[in-house]
């Protein structure tokens, strides 16, 4: 068993780590890795596949069916980075985010899905793996692959620009506001630009399907109890099954080509 005496490297520390935070052996995991901030859909992909949950009483509470883990890593910058420097312990071919995002436009509806096509590093956890020039981008054949799904099910979709940000309430803040519509951002998260970032950095293709939640730009449409659990009930299920869909496109070709979009 490794020590905190003899754990040299990053390799090791996350070895020993992701166990710590999942309750799952290193070698349980599935090659590709669906993430979520919500325990709900660890759940329902438990439900779907008759699989079991594991680490209920971790922070990162995981299932896996058929070489796919879906893990719960929490909200935020910081923990989307953990979990991507974990997943480094397994090096998983593909890692795609179900993250939830409120919308910048108005013609971007509750129930409308995002493929970002990059994202605004307004986080700063990011800050700690590159300059703040180089751009926070997804796997472009990953990105492709959800692009396939949606059109298979029939799902149209935006894509653009995602701005993320460690701030949770600034829906009243009127500075902030206008600096969001000068960037011209589709939609704002507090996950995205973080995970692309910290992907790259650890040579893992990283991506992301957003399921748009709120309006945050409008008084009417800021997020509230009632209107979350309303909407969730009617796109959280079909966002994750898109989600497995999305993989599943990815291990059909998975041996013909690569999903990352430059060699590391």
């Amino acid at each position: 068993m490794l020590t905190l005496q003899n754990m040299k490297t990053k390799k090791e520390i996350v070895v020993d780590w992701i166990s710590r935070y999942t309750g799952v052996k290193i070698t349980s995991f599935g090659e590709y890795i669906l993430l979520t901030n919500f325990q709900k859909y660890v759940n329902e992909f438990a439900s779907l596949n008759g699989a079991k949950v594991d680490g209920k009483d971790k922070n990162m509470p995981s299932s896996t069916h058929n070489n796919i883990t879906i893990i719960n890593f929490g909200m935020g910058s910081p923990n989307a980075a953990t979990v991507m420097d974990l997943l480094t312990a397994i090096m998983p071919k593909a890692v795609l985010f179900l993250g939830k995002c409120g919308a910048l436009k108005k013609r971007i509806q509750i129930g409308d899905y995002i493929l970002p096509i990059g994202a605004i590093r307004g986080e700063g956890t990011s800050n700690d793996y590159f300059p703040i020039e180089v751009p926070a981008m997804p796997s472009f054949s990953l990105q492709r692959a959800i692009s396939s799904a949606l059109k298979y099910n029939k799902t149209d979709y935006w894509t653009g620009t995602i701005f993320t940000t460690n701030r949770r309430v600034w829906e009243f803040d009127t500075k902030f506001k206008k600096y969001l519509k000068k960037v011209r951002a589709y939609s704002i998260d507090m996950e995205t630009a973080t995970l692309f970032s910290v992907g790259f950095h650890n040579r893992i293709p990283t991506g992301a399907l957003l399921l748009v939640t709120d309006q945050p730009m409008i008084p009417d449409g800021i997020k509230t109890n009632k209107g979350d659990h309303k909407n969730s009930k009617l796109h959280d299920k079909n966002h994750l099954k898109l989600g497995i869909a999305s993989l599943r496109e990815i291990i059909k070709y998975d041996n013909s080509e690569t999903v990352r979009h430059l060699k590391f």
